[in-house]
């Protein structure tokens, strides 16, 4: 079996070969004329960016120019949005979002309200499900137990997340919203010093993205309840779904899309589609993406746009309900 690289050792190679002309290998003559930047709002090094760059790499491929990764964090998205606002719609320039990015932050957040419109949906790249995750001395051994402790203790159980009005926060109150029961949120800056607080007991319950999850669960400090899919993931196939735990109506996963400017033609949008989708199909690629805890997905613009549209009824209805503000 092939070692598996680091994310920091297959993140350099990938850069690396990004400077490298590659050939089109898509239907018809390409768009492209120079290289393609990849806008991302995430920082180097995280799991977006890894996924970034291996799609970056394999897209290449089909447009017969290097994709160049652009790494744009800040404001959940919003400085992101507004690099793409400014781009020119001939598809050299496109952006890499997470749900939060073009979903749920302009929502929440007065800052980034409207963003979402200074870009066109391409495609869907993946679901992303989330893990419940509790810390291990915690006297309970699945959802139900998990729920009924919480109950006979009112306000006394807390959900973490890394970042007030992220997807695992939502997530967390669409749990309690279901589940009829009510805890405290304690909002991180980022999700690591949130697992070491889990480990000791400080946090008790947070909900997180499958990926990677497996060295987190080796020493039982922090366990695992279930996935928030409607299905078990391939990463961790022994997990039950949170739903079937007697949670009906208990269901979400993140996921990512490719998203070009907004006055981008539709034969163009068409174009990048089928790019996107051949990309996709590539066996290597999936067997990466999958070993991330992604199910990769492939569709149409139009069906990742109904998509934005039902998670955003969604999550309004949530932050409605629990009268979530983030400043």
């Amino acid at each position: 079996m092939r070692p598996a690289m680091s994310r920091r050792a297959l993140g350099a190679s990938l850069l690396a070969g990004a400077a490298l002309p590659v050939p089109a290998l898509a239907a018809g003559p390409s768009f492209a004329t120079r290289p393609i930047r990849l806008i991302l709002a995430f920082g180097t090094g995280t799991g977006a960016d890894v996924l970034a760059r291996e799609l970056g790499q394999r897209f290449g491929q089909e447009a017969g120019q290097p994709v160049v990764v652009e790494n744009v964090t800040g404001g959940t998205g919003v400085v992101a949005l507004r690099t793409m606002g400014r781009a020119a719609p001939d598809g050299h320039t496109l952006f890499l979002a997470a749900l939060g990015n073009v979903v749920v932050n302009p929502i929440v957040s007065a800052a980034a309200r409207g963003t979402e419109a200074l870009v066109t949906p391409v495609g869907q790249v993946s679901g992303n499900p989330h893990v419940m995750l509790i810390h291990g001395g915690l006297p309970v051994s699945d959802v139900r137990a998990f729920v009924a402790y919480a109950k006979a203790r009112p306000g006394a159980i807390n959900f973490a997340s890394p970042g007030a009005g992220g997807v695992s926060h939502l997530g967390a109150e669409l749990f309690q919203s279901v589940a009829g029961i009510e805890g405290v949120h304690i909002p991180y800056r980022d999700g690591s010093q949130m697992l070491t607080d889990m480990m000791t007991g400080r946090v008790h319950a947070a909900f997180m993205s499958a990926g990677g999850l497996m060295p987190i669960l080796a020493d039982g400090k922090i366990r695992a309840l279930g996935v928030t899919a409607p299905t078990r993931v391939p990463e961790l196939q022994s997990l039950p779904v949170v739903e079937s735990q007697g949670l009906p109506g208990f269901r979400y996963s993140t996921w990512y899309g490719l998203y070009a400017p907004a006055a981008t033609p539709a034969p163009l949008v068409g174009q990048l589609n089928a790019m996107l989708r051949a990309s996709l199909a590539d066996d290597v690629l999936r067997a990466r993406l999958t070993a991330q805890g992604a199910d990769v997905v492939t569709g149409s613009a139009e069906e990742l746009a109904a998509l934005m549209e039902s998670d955003g009824r969604t999550w309004r209805r949530i932050i409605g309900e629990r009268r979530i503000v983030v400043e």
